[in-house]
């Protein structure tokens, strides 16, 4: 199983680490920083000991990176990964942006979440609403913009699954209840929005800069999608 490094410290752009597994271009080390796709979220990319990482995946507790080329690496090899940091570093801020606007729509609303991409070049999520115009885009960027401005510290955590169900606006996702699990890993960001995720953020939303929005979309009966941008 792969220790998730990124869990303890999301600002860790190189590691160290073993190799147990080598198929092909796909290489499992016993740690990583490297954050594998998964709940909207792209991957990191980066190097292995010189090697491209062009994508990092989760299969069961183990991560693989998988690699440009057949990995020149055995098992039981030490291996050195390097983020493209710049890339994190706008994940993270869209990740946690993404947070911030499910909780302001949530809020003003009441509506949850159906989808969302989180990426650096631009990201999206949708809500189960009926009405979503450029004014009302405008309104809720613009809230979600004074929680940013007001820097609050995003925070993480475990929580008894049980507890955490029942703090109220913790669900926020329409068709998808958060995993199975004994304890979930909590996202705390200041007093705006509490959520079980596994992805990484920024920690303290200062780091964001600004939430541009860029459009909406109407995608279908009470399905309404929200394009927007970090600068």
């Amino acid at each position: 199983m792969t220790e998730l490094l990124y869990w303890k410290d999301s600002y860790m752009s190189e590691f160290d680490a073993e190799v147990e597994l080598v198929e092909g271009n796909r290489v499992v080390l016993d740690q990583t920083a490297f954050n594998p796709r998964g709940g909207g979220l792209v991957s990191d990319t980066g190097r292995l000991n010189g090697m491209k990482i062009i994508e990092a995946t989760k299969e069961g507790g183990n991560v693989f990176h998988m690699l440009e080329a057949p990995a020149e690496l055995r098992v039981g090899d030490r291996a050195h990964g390097v983020l493209d940091w710049d890339r994190r570093l706008r994940i993270m801020k869209m990740h946690t942006s993404a947070h911030i606007l499910s909780a302001v729509v949530n809020r003003e609303t009441g509506a949850l979440i159906t989808g969302n991409q989180i990426s650096p070049d631009g990201s999206r999520v949708d809500f189960n609403l009926d009405d979503f115009d450029k004014a009302k885009m405008s309104y809720y960027i613009d809230k979600v913009n004074e929680a940013v401005r007001r820097e609050l510290d995003v925070k993480t955590f475990f929580m008894k699954r049980e507890d955490a169900l029942a703090t109220p606006g913790f669900v926020k996702l329409a068709n998808a209840m958060p995993p199975s699990l004994a304890e979930l890993r909590i996202v705390q960001i200041g007093d705006v929005d509490t959520q079980a995720d596994g992805g990484v953020h920024v920690k303290n939303t200062r780091e964001i800069g600004k939430v541009v929005g860029l459009k909406t979309e109407n995608k279908g009966k009470s399905n309404r999608r929200l394009y927007f941008t970090v600068e």
